[in-house]
């Protein structure tokens, strides 16, 4: 899909115009984001801003210039930086550099053939020991193009090399139309990729 097109024609049907309402119980929750968090596929930054104030520095990356040019048209909420940006192809000073990554919508866009190569550059990306807080769309209605669907065998596959599943749940609290239809997993880097 070309990303970039879809930002200047406005259609972004994704976009929720909020952050996700269970990264926000998350936060009020257990308030565990701290150090350095990155948000691949950050959009116009809503889960970016919502984090921002938690840490020492927010990258929100994505790969359309387009909507890292919306995203930091917003209002700035704390210390966040929006880049324009290849997550399968990261910039030196952002490999093992990060304490949190945060996951919502880059996973269910990519080609699912790509997964593999997610897992590794995600863990790539943290520190030893850093964290993984990701949404996951559950099977979703349509699955010939995004957001694709994942089952939970898949993640345990794609992720279980580098990570260890610290907790998972599916969220109380979502946007309209995906009720039960989420998986949230919060998982820690475990060894070199």
């Amino acid at each position: 899909m070309d990303w970039q097109a879809q930002y200047e024609a406005g259609e972004t049907p994704w976009d929720e115009g909020a952050p996700h309402p269970a990264l926000l119980d998350f936060v009020a929750e257990s308030g565990p984001f701290k150090g350095r968090i990155l948000v691949p596929g950050c959009g116009l930054g809503h889960d970016t801003r919502a984090v921002s104030t938690l840490a020492n520095q927010v990258i929100g990356l994505d790969i359309a210039p387009g909507a890292v040019a919306k995203a930091r048209a917003f209002p700035k909420a704390g210390c966040e930086q929006y880049i324009a940006g290849d997550l399968f192809n990261l910039e030196p000073e952002l490999r093992s550099s990060f304490h949190w990554a945060v996951e919502h919508t880059c996973f269910c866009a990519i080609d699912p053939a790509m997964r593999p190569a997610y897992a590794a550059v995600v863990a790539g990306a943290l520190k030893p020991g850093g964290h993984l807080f990701a949404i996951f769309y559950l099977e979703p209605a349509v699955d010939r193009q995004p957001p694709y669907g994942v089952k939970v065998p898949e993640l345990d596959r794609l992720f279980s090399p580098a990570f260890a599943l610290i907790r998972q749940w599916v969220p109380v609290r979502t946007f309209e139309g995906r009720e039960s239809r989420e998986l949230i997993r919060v998982l820690r880097r475990v060894d070199e990729p």
